[in-house]
């Protein structure tokens, strides 16, 4: 991707490393309760209350890449909803970098999940907060399995060094740093929308395949059709019914 002097060039970050935190995502929104302006990148060696979606525990020792970008108004509130498809980008785009030839592809399930042979090897985290200034921090919480995975997750999952990768952190933080400019720069606060809704679904899996989507309060299965226009979910209910969903789990019907 070109390189621009914009908001988010590469020139625009900055990167604070830690030792050992409670969450690299909760020292982000406190940095900017305080004042920080944001374009903040804050990785951790370890996490002791490292979390992921819906309050899951996020395994957290030294050894993987715990990482958080915070942003203060990336985008308008409407165009929003495509920011965790170019996260998604930005993460594929690095693991797949530092994976030696002939590894197995990288894929993305929707939204954001990283995934090596349908096994989850990243979680992501968004989270946002409106400020006392009236400004929104929103946070981008990457936690990429290097050397660690989970032994008791309710799905698959994989480690990096279980397919080639045995560098350090830092090293695949310093490929993520690069990627994740030059995407959001292409995102362009959601205006760009189009091309990264395009260049997500040549990494996607499960397009056409029956899944089963678990919400907060229920469980929708169904084809999954792609994603629409706002980077919504697109799921084929039995009925022919074609739902659009903001936020669940999906889960594969291959492999529930």
């Amino acid at each position: 991707m070109a390189r621009s002097s914009g908001r988010f060039s590469l020139e625009a970050f900055r990167h604070e490393a830690l030792g050992d935190v409670g969450s690299t995502n909760t020292e982000c929104l406190a940095r900017a309760r305080a004042g920080d302006p944001g374009h903040l990148w804050v990785t951790a060696t370890r996490q002791t209350s490292g979390r992921g979606r819906r309050g899951r525990t996020w395994t957290s020792e030294p050894g993987n890449l715990y990482a958080s970008l915070l942003l203060l108004d990336p985008a308008p509130m409407e165009r929003l909803g495509s920011l965790p498809l170019a996260v998604a980008l930005a993460v594929h785009g690095a693991v797949s970098a530092v994976l030696p030839a002939g590894s197995p592809p990288v894929e993305v399930k929707w939204p954001n999940d990283i995934l090596i042979r349908r096994r989850k090897t990243c979680g992501i985290l968004i989270e946002g907060e409106q400020l006392a200034s009236g400004r929104h921090a929103i946070v981008i919480g990457i936690g990429i399995n290097i050397r660690h995975m989970p032994d008791d997750a309710a799905y698959g999952v994989t480690r990096l060094e279980d397919h080639g990768f045995h560098a350090s952190p830092d090293e695949l933080f310093a490929r993520l740093f690069r990627e994740m400019a030059a995407v959001l720069d292409s995102w362009d606060e959601g205006r760009g929308v189009t091309e990264i809704s395009r260049k997500w679904l040549e990494v996607a899996c499960g397009v056409g395949e029956k899944i089963t989507v678990k919400l907060t309060d229920r469980s929708v299965a169904g084809r999954f059709k792609g994603i629409d226009a706002q980077g919504l979910l697109s799921l084929e209910t039995g009925d022919g019914q074609i739902l659009s969903i903001a936020a669940g789990d999906v889960f594969f019907a291959r492999t529930e």
